[in-house]
């Protein structure tokens, strides 16, 4: 837990009457491999941050999925436009790792917004991170070849390469795993 109050305060400052507040409402949960967290249809209850484990984010197709994002260690990940609206989710959630999750709920986060000075700043913290990580990836998308989006995910996020199964990676970066083992050949 101390690892979520270690990650806010690299850029506010909270109280510890504030922090006793918003500790209060998160639980820990741990999860299996290849857990699904939310399956299209349900409604996102949950923010979560993620103490260990790797979860990814996905639409399933009848040939192969379409993986759109991926979360690790020290972030924060939930099917963020469901849990905001609390409409259903029109894709899937799931662990690639085992994970262990702190996770708040809703209507918790919403009482916290209420109730504390710091938990506006809290959710938007959080929120900012998420818009970011996913306008980077539109951005991407639209802008790099698969060669160059291949390439940047290796210098900037090396660990997604190690720990994540090569069709993964291929779905993210919108190519088929052949389409991706071209590449890497040629880079080779």
């Amino acid at each position: 837990m101390e690892q979520i109050r270690k990650y806010f305060e690299r850029s506010i400052s909270i109280t510890d009457d504030e922090w006793r507040v918003f500790s209060s409402k998160l639980i820990c949960q741990k999860y299996p491999k290849k857990q699904k967290l939310l399956d299209i249809g349900e409604t996102e209850d949950y923010l979560s941050f993620i103490e260990k484990g790797i979860l990814r984010f996905y639409i399933p197709k009848e040939e192969s999925d379409f993986t759109f994002s991926f979360s690790f260690d020290d972030e924060f990940a939930s099917a963020y436009d469901s849990f905001l609206t609390q409409k259903p989710s029109k894709y899937v959630v799931e662990t690639l790792t085992e994970a262990v999750l702190w996770r708040i709920s809703y209507k918790d986060l919403q009482q916290i917004y209420r109730q504390t000075k710091i938990g506006n700043e809290i959710g938007r913290l959080a929120s900012e991170k998420l818009y970011l990580e996913n306008i980077e990836r539109e951005l991407s998308l639209l802008t790099l070849t698969a060669e160059k989006r291949y390439l940047r995910l290796f210098t900037e996020q090396p660990r997604l390469l190690r720990q994540i199964p090569l069709k993964y990676i291929a779905s993210y970066i919108g190519i088929t795993p052949q389409a991706l083992s071209r590449i890497r050949r040629q880079i080779s």
